[in-house]
């Protein structure tokens, strides 16, 4: 009798991903941090940042100029960490937590400045799994 795990072989239990496919995610991943952190806070090009950012509670609301420089910086320097693959979990661990204050911070206060929370949220938690699959892909 066949086995649909016959079919299909897997490495290591299914964990193992090939250095072509961990460079490819990896790649992936720090493209998303890039474009977040330098088009859209850096170059100032999603007025919609801005926006949500300046929503947060006084005085910090008041500071929306040099806190989206400062969380775009931050998004710039986790592209490359990711791209590094140093401490891949550790960088997955810092991507999630980051992710959640953000959307978390977002989502209370700004949530009038996202045009579809859902559909932001749902985003992030797709690009979470894909930081966690890559950040367990054995080197």
């Amino acid at each position: 009798m066949c086995d649909d795990r016959d079919l299909v072989p897997q490495h290591n239990d299914g964990k193992y991903i090939g250095p072509e496919t961990r460079a490819l995610a990896r790649g992936l991943v720090a493209i998303v941090w890039l474009y977040q952190g330098l088009w859209c806070k850096l170059m100032a090009r999603c007025p919609s940042h801005a926006a949500v950012v300046s929503s947060l509670p006084q005085p910090i609301g008041n500071l929306a100029g040099p806190l989206l420089m400062i969380i775009g910086t931050i998004e710039v320097a986790l592209a490359m960490w990711v791209v590094s693959g140093w401490r891949s979990r550790l960088a997955a661990a810092a991507q999630t937590v980051l992710l959640l204050v953000m959307n978390g911070g977002g989502l209370v206060w700004g949530r009038s400045a996202i045009a579809d929370p859902f559909s932001t949220v749902l985003n992030n938690v797709v690009l979470l799994a894909l930081v966690w699959i890559v950040s367990d892909a054995h080197v």
